[in-house]
């Protein structure tokens, strides 16, 4: 997803407060029924984007794609999928659109036919160079059908003189900067990359002896494939019928993997880079809790998210556990319309409060991570109006102070609570009796880290620090040029 898109006001919920992650990606080798195993890959993926989704096989002659706006069930659920997409080897995307790019043409995977035949790509995560690398593509000739920086990266293969796809695809990759992780297919090749940091996650596995790839081990899990390992930082694994290759094309880096998906957006049921994530969650709470507990009745969490750090600061402080606000799982987006009084009864439609926990007590609020705190306002007032006698908020991560330009879509500084107000200043905003935040050095105390080391973190965490993990060139750029707001990519809109 392109710079550009990530800057754009979303198609979303006006309440939805929940910062969200681009993509996730999946890949299988030589497996019957690919497509089908790709599109149950996707579903165990869709909460890293629920807005868009593709899949692109090769039946050993030709490509087959398919691209859909909507969710994965919906656009792959047909008894009749792997007559749509024949092949044993496949590859598969879920992803977030913004207002910009909610249009079918910047749906992945993209596919290019190239000199040596065709290649699908997938991309999650953002490049940091991609306007730079895009503008010098543009006054060399180049024409682009998509507003993606996927579509850079098979531009730059497609210009490589390089004679092997493989060092094509690692020319292209040395000139492009950012976090991601990509999956791509060729006629004879799966291949998987990481960033050099490694700040997107990705994974091997492995399914009757054939390998698979995915963002996340519990799309591992729904095929019943088995574990292997992570992909290492800046590694890529070239997958043929030789078996995997491992290459390491990149200059030595300290990985720093993105310490956001465990505090948000990975699977609680995934294992990332080593690390259970519900583990990690519930670590966060009884840190929390340790670090600012009150005197309360129950201890409550913000469904769905906020359960496992609830499950670890209940057991830690002693106070009882309760589901004091149930989630309806069943609210669409064609619920959402934009006039006041549908806006304040939305948050109603999907969390509901449980009034016989409530009335009366003095109420400890658990959430995973607070950004504009608009959700936030609207769950302590149905709290309060439940009869609760208090309420005391606490966020299982660090107050967030800085945008993210590495593939999480989260607003511009001046949009984020707490890069503007002090924590007394956002108890009195959000209604609360008393406000809390996990300290940084409890994240990685929780992470079962070493302390912090402000030199050289072990985890990119900027969205809490400042501390940017690479340089971020079109920001640089742009701000020199006082043209930090936005551009125009393409004046083309879809259907």
């Amino acid at each position: 997803m392109s710079a550009h898109e990530r800057r754009r006001p979303l198609h979303r919920d006006p309440l939805d407060d929940s910062p969200r992650l681009e993509c996730g990606v999946f890949g299988v080798f030589d497996t019957a029924e690919a497509a089908g195993l790709t599109a149950l890959g996707l579903h165990a993926l869709q909460h890293r984007g629920q807005e868009a989704c593709g899949i692109a096989c090769f039946d050993g002659l030709r490509f087959h794609t398919e691209r859909h706006m909507g969710h994965v069930g919906d656009a792959f659920g047909g008894a009749d999928l792997t007559e749509r997409l024949p092949g044993r080897f496949s590859i598969g995307h879920t992803r977030y659109s913004t207002a910009g790019g909610s249009v079918i043409r910047n749906v992945q995977p993209m596919f290019a036919d190239m000199e040596a035949g065709g290649v699908a790509l997938c991309h999650n995560g953002n490049l940091t160079n991609f306007l730079t690398i895009r503008d010098q593509l543009v006054s060399d000739g180049v024409i682009f059908q998509s507003t993606s920086d996927s579509e850079v990266i098979l531009h730059l293969i497609a210009r490589s003189r390089k004679s092997r796809f493989v060092d094509r695809f690692i020319d292209a990759l040395s000139q492009i900067e950012g976090g991601y992780a990509l999956v791509a297919l060729t006629n004879k090749k799966l291949i998987g990359v990481r960033d050099p940091l490694g700040i997107r996650p990705l994974v091997l596995g492995d399914l009757d002896g054939k390998p698979i790839l995915a963002s996340e081990t519990c799309a591992l899990d729904i095929i019943g494939a088995r574990f292997v390992r992570d992909i290492e930082h800046g590694e890529m694994v070239v997958i043929d019928a030789d078996g995997v290759q491992s290459l390491k094309p990149f200059p030595a880096q300290r990985a720093r993997p993105c310490i956001f998906e465990y505090v948000y957006f990975a699977r609680p049921d995934s294992v990332v880079n080593g690390r259970s994530v519900y583990d990690v969650r519930k670590r966060m709470g009884r840190r929390l809790a340790q670090e600012s507990l009150v005197p309360a009745d129950v201890v409550v969490p913000v469904p769905d998210s906020g359960v496992p750090a609830a499950l670890g600061f209940a057991q830690e402080s002693g106070l009882p556990f309760e589901m004091g606000i149930i989630r309806n799982h069943y609210v669409g987006r064609s619920f959402i319309q934009p006039t006041q009084a549908t806006r304040e009864s939305s948050v109603r439609m999907k969390l509901s409060p449980n009034r016989s926990v409530l009335a009366g007590k003095r109420v400890m609020l658990i959430d995973d991570s607070i950004v504009r705190g608009t959700n936030s306002v609207r769950v302590v007032q149905m709290v309060r109006e439940a009869g609760a006698a208090e309420v005391h908020l606490r966020s299982a991560s660090p107050p967030i102070m800085w945008p993210d330009f590495y593939g999480i879509d989260m607003p511009d500084r001046e949009q984020l609570l707490a890069a503007n107000h002090s924590v007394e200043e956002i108890a009195k905003i959000l209604g609360v009796d008393s406000m809390g935040y996990l300290s940084v050095d409890g994240l990685y105390w929780a992470m079962d880290a070493a302390p912090r080391d402000p030199a050289c973190p072990q985890f990119t965490d900027h969205y809490f620090t400042g501390d940017y993990p690479t340089r971020l060139l079109d920001r640089e750029i742009a701000e020199g040029r006082n043209e930090v707001s936005e551009r125009q990519l393409s004046f083309l809109v879809d259907a």
